[in-house]
């Protein structure tokens, strides 16, 4: 059995003017995994780190990490996580170093120089560790806050939307960065709303909106899921009905007739398009353009919610 390192139950969150930003999570993470936490901006995600690193004061419910309470053990448990905001959050005056130095400190660890020199080195900054952070560019900025996070040894990572407006590189430095940690036996967990970093690096993915955490999956079934697409033909001439004996297909009408679409698994090794237009042709239905599109992230959480209405 896998061994889990945190544990959120019956975890919400209502503030006093009376909105609920977390309903009733239940959550387990296992030791050494990569977890996503998907969902689109205001769905919960923040929140729900914040109560865990206790930056927020939960309404209902427990938290364990790594066998220690999160609100009876505070000081326990957060040393055992670390957490990447998304917001800035150092002294701009500061040299690299002695940001990362200090937040190792902080945790009651001595000023180990040969960690905080590895991680800096894993992160591109040994050479800028002399610099001000005002100096730096805004990618090199997230890396420092990375380092910071890193630098008492936590068990437990927490990365906050951290590739959200970084450039390519940084990216996958950090997707580099993520499975070297996994390796050394952190375990993580990332809130994104980009599909593909969670394809990328999780081995589980939960997806959140509306303070509601609506599945908890392997990567691999999610993907499954999110393998939809959907090819949209341009038709010469509008249509009234989808015309019989197309059933197997799944057609709709689109645009008052004028366009129409096929919703087919990506994943699958015989996607039925080529059959598809075959038929289309011996009918003589004419299109003048063919378009497919990947469905967002939205749309499956409108799909989800909607199943769960």
């Amino acid at each position: 059995m896998p061994e889990p390192i945190l544990a959120v139950a019956g975890v919400s969150k209502t503030y006093k003017g009376g909105f609920t930003a977390l309903h009733h999570v239940d959550l387990t993470i296992n030791k050494g995994e990569i977890f996503a936490l998907l969902g689109p901006n205001g769905a919960g995600k923040t929140t729900l780190i914040s109560i865990i690193c206790g930056i927020v004061t939960p309404s209902t419910g427990t938290i364990q990490v790594a066998g220690h309470d999160a609100i009876t053990d505070y000081k326990a448990a957060r040393r055992r996580i670390g957490l990447v905001p998304q917001e800035l959050s150092v002294d701009m005056f500061e040299t690299v170093l002695a940001t990362v130095t200090f937040s190792r400190r902080l945790f009651g660890r001595s000023g180990h120089s040969a960690y905080i020199e590895q991680v800096l080195r894993e992160l591109s900054l040994w050479d800028k560790r002399d610099s001000k952070i005002m100096e730096l560019s805004g990618g090199m900025k997230r890396r420092v806050l990375i380092a910071k996070a890193l630098a008492h040894e936590p068990e437990v990572l927490f990365l906050d939307e951290p590739t959200a407006g970084v450039d390519v590189a940084l990216r996958r430095d950090m997707w580099k960065l993520v499975h070297g940690l996994r390796e050394r036996g952190v375990t993580i967990i990332l809130t994104t709303h980009y599909i593909e970093e969670a394809e990328e690096m999780a081995d589980r993915v939960g997806v959140i909106d509306k303070g509601r955490l609506l599945l908890v999956e392997e990567k691999a079934a999610l993907m499954h899921k999110l393998g939809k697409r959907e090819l949209d033909l341009t038709l010469v001439e509008p249509l009234a009905a989808v015309p019989a004996g197309l059933e197997r297909w799944q057609l709709s009408l689109q645009s008052d007739g004028k366009v129409l679409r096929y919703v087919f698994d990506a994943t699958e090794e015989h996607t039925g398009i080529p059959s598809l237009l075959r038929e289309l042709a011996e009918r003589h239905i004419g299109f003048k353009d063919l378009e497919t599109s990947k469905s967002s992230l939205e749309d499956i959480f409108v799909d989800l919610v909607g199943q769960r209405a």
